[in-house]
Order: structure tokens, then sequence, then C-alpha cells
């Protein structure tokens, strides 16, 4: 069965992103440094994200009041307001960061979008990810967007029928496995990872390299040739 529906992951997968937190995961140790230490930071930033994400999903804003939790938690009640400022501006600048597509993207998509309709799937904000789309000039060559609060196998089984499309002619690529390539495998799809250089904690997982419906690439430009091996 021919592949008709490509879905594609936005952050990492289209543009830059994880530098940009970990940039300001650096920035806020250097803050906290009164405190702790930065193993210690880290540790604590990352269980209070892991906690945080159900009450306020994946995305720069949910990333900074997990920040100022970690700083009220670490110096026990004692960061002045002059830190907690400086985390919010490190947000706000997180959020009006410039999109910044990676290497071949445009020219990757326009060889997809001759092969089926381009969906993209993110997690995120819904605000800052549509600003980012639309700042990429990616957009038009979507058929669709869909903005989710988690990537799922019933997340995927949704996009797939709401697209009319059998899971068996569909795939989805992006850089994490946990998100992008286990559930929409799970759904009945094919799934490529695309690895970025830098990996959150919460995203990682062991790809599943033995399975039929699956392909590691080395950039975005090689799904093309993919689907074309399956059609």
């Amino acid at each position: 069965m021919p592949i008709t529906l490509i879905c594609l992951d936005a952050d990492d997968t289209l543009w830059h992103n994880e530098t940009f937190f970990r940039v300001t995961q650096e920035h806020f140790a250097d803050m906290l440094s009164p405190y702790a230490d930065r193993d210690a930071i880290d540790a604590r930033l990352e269980a209070v994200e892991s906690r945080n994400l159900s009450l306020y999903g994946y995305g720069a804003k949910g990333f900074t009041l997990s920040m100022i939790e970690t700083a009220i938690d670490m110096s026990d009640g004692a960061v002045p307001a002059s830190v907690v400022a400086e985390i919010l501006a490190a947000g706000r600048a997180m959020l009006n960061h410039p999109v910044e597509p990676l290497s071949g993207v445009k020219a990757a998509l326009e060889a997809l979008a001759a092969r089926g309709r381009l969906v993209l799937v993110t997690k995120g904000d819904l605000f800052h990810q549509e600003s980012k789309l639309a700042a990429s000039g990616l957009g038009p060559l979507f058929s669709g967007v869909e903005i989710v609060s988690d990537k799922t196998a019933e997340t995927y089984a949704r996009v797939f029928a709401r697209y009319g499309t059998d899971p068996a002619a569909s795939v989805m690529a992006g850089n994490s496995v946990r998100s992008d390539v286990l559930p929409a495998i799970e759904a009945g799809g094919f799934a490529a990872l695309i690895p970025y250089g830098l990996v959150w904690a919460h995203e990682a997982a062991e790809p599943p390299r033995d399975h039929p419906r699956f392909r590691e690439l080395a950039a975005l430009s090689d799904l093309a040739a993919w689907i074309d091996s399956l059609d």
C-alpha cells in the first residue's frame, strides 16, 4: 500500500529547539549556584518538569514555571524577586527566539509534498507552536496542523482517521523515539527516527531497530527515498 499521509514533528525535526532549552537551563543553574551545585539543580529541575507535565504540558511556558518552582524549592523560599524576574526574562527570551530551520528542511518538505499530504503533528503550547510555524515560512507546505497535548497511539489513530488514511498508508517522522516512533508504530503506521544532537531525557527511549515499519534516517532529506522504497 503506498504512503499517502506523511506526518512530521516540528521541534528539532524542522527547526532548532532543544538547544535553546539547554542554554536557558545553563543560565538557570548559574542563577541558583548560591544554593546548590549544577548536578543537583539539573536533577531537581528534571523531576519538577516531569511532575508538572500533566498540569502545564510541553513547551517554554511550562518550563519557565518549573524553573521558578525549582528555584523556590532549592532555596527554601529564599530566592530573591530579582532572580525570579531573571527566570521570567529567560522564559520570554525562549518564546521570542528566532525560528531557525534545520539545513535542507524546505527542499526535503517540497520533495515529500510531491508524494503525499503533509501534516504537522507537534506537542506544546498552541500559540507558540503556531507562531513558530508561521515564522519558519514552511506553513504553506502542510495540508494540516495538529498541535496536541501528548503523542500516544490514540493520538496518531485520531490523526490518521481525521485525514481519512489507513494507518498502513501513513508515516510519522521525528527526532523522539518516545513521541514520534513508538506510538505511531503502535497505531499501525510507519515511523522514521531522524536524530537530533540533543535529546531531552523525557523523550529518550530505545529505538525498535528490528521492527519492519521502523527506519532510522540520517536526515529529513532521506525520508522521501524510504517512502519510495515502501511504495
